[in-house]
């Protein structure tokens, strides 16, 4: 209608959310240097993203498992209903406690949020398992990915608001697709890793010249 104004996108609950966001990131990257110490720099960024992935995973998914079983987002007040709230601008199902997302961030809270930790301490202390790990934390994060929103595709995507950047851009492909990228670039890591190791093993007398 001619002369309505436009909503208001950047609110301070939307500020607040992506300087969160953005400071679970700066804590990621601080510990993954600390820890990280004797690592190569390439695994010193695995680090940042498992921390990152760990302390996203528990802090703001439990929350929200949390509050999606003794309610929904949509009635619940407090700082973390309230950047569920300005996430389920773009996907509704978040606010109305949606049995299969409810469902994928319980196992993700539980499964991926311990895997990441293993791997972080496999990957600080050198084990032999670092590489099960990291494709088991993978598969389950791209899963998740899949899950997500598949089933909403298959109907028509009715949850979904792309009606402008924010909501398309930031909140569902550059968000969920963290979860997608990095996941599908450390299961290459560990492909070659293991073809490296397989091909060791197969040439073990062999000298380079």
């Amino acid at each position: 209608m001619a002369g309505e104004e436009a909503p208001v996108l950047l609110s301070s609950v939307t500020v607040l959310s992506l300087v969160a966001c953005a400071a679970q990131l700066g804590v990621g990257y601080v510990l993954a240097q600390w820890l990280g110490k004797k690592s190569s720099s390439i695994d010193r960024w695995v680090l940042v993203w498992l921390f990152y992935d760990a302390i996203v995973h528990f802090t703001l998914e439990g929350p929200f498992v949390y509050l999606s079983l003794v309610g929904t987002v949509a009635t619940s007040e407090g700082a973390l209903a309230a950047l569920w709230k300005e996430y389920g601008k773009a996907d509704e199902r978040w606010l109305h406690s949606d049995p299969t997302i409810v469902s994928l961030e319980m196992l993700t809270v539980v499964l991926d949020g311990l895997l990441a930790l293993a791997l972080i301490y496999a990957i600080v202390k050198d084990k032999y398992y670092r590489h099960f790990l990291q494709i088991a934390l993978c598969v389950c994060e791209l899963y998740g990915g899949w899950m997500t929103f598949c089933p909403d595709w298959l109907i028509g995507s009715p949850n979904l608001n792309t009606s402008n950047w924010l909501y398309l851009w930031v909140y569902l492909v550059f968000f969920n697709g963290l979860w997608v990228l990095i996941p599908g670039l450390l299961l290459w890591q560990s492909w070659l890793e293991l073809k490296k190791l397989h091909t060791g093993k197969r040439n073990p007398g062999k000298k380079s010249r």
